[in-house]
């Protein structure tokens, strides 16, 4: 896991992965977005395609990228202790304001 918080440690892919999360996407237009060449886009694409959390289909002469939300399972696994417990104060607090209203 330590590697998936240091993959999206970098703001230029957790700036990819925005991006994706519209849809699908070609490199040019991607490179364009975030104001990089396309090299230097692609390169990070890479990464994010080899950790499995991106991934490319080729049309024509473009490749097109598009997120895959099951490379972002093992992240969404560690958080979800977090997010039981901020339901569960968000809960009590609700519950409290409820009282202080009667």
């Amino acid at each position: 896991m330590a590697s998936s918080f240091a993959l999206l440690a970098d703001p230029t892919r957790r700036r990819l992965l925005d991006e994706l999360r519209m849809g699908e996407q070609p490199v040019g237009k991607l490179a364009q977005q975030l104001n990089m060449n396309q090299p230097a886009i692609s390169k990070q694409l890479r990464v994010l395609r080899e950790a499995g959390l991106a991934s490319v289909r080729v049309d024509a002469q473009q490749r097109i990228y598009r997120l895959n939300p099951d490379g972002l399972r093992e992240i969404d696994d560690w958080l979800a202790p977090y997010r039981e417990f901020w339901e569960g104060r968000l809960d009590a607090m609700e519950r409290t304001l409820e009282l202080m209203e009667d």
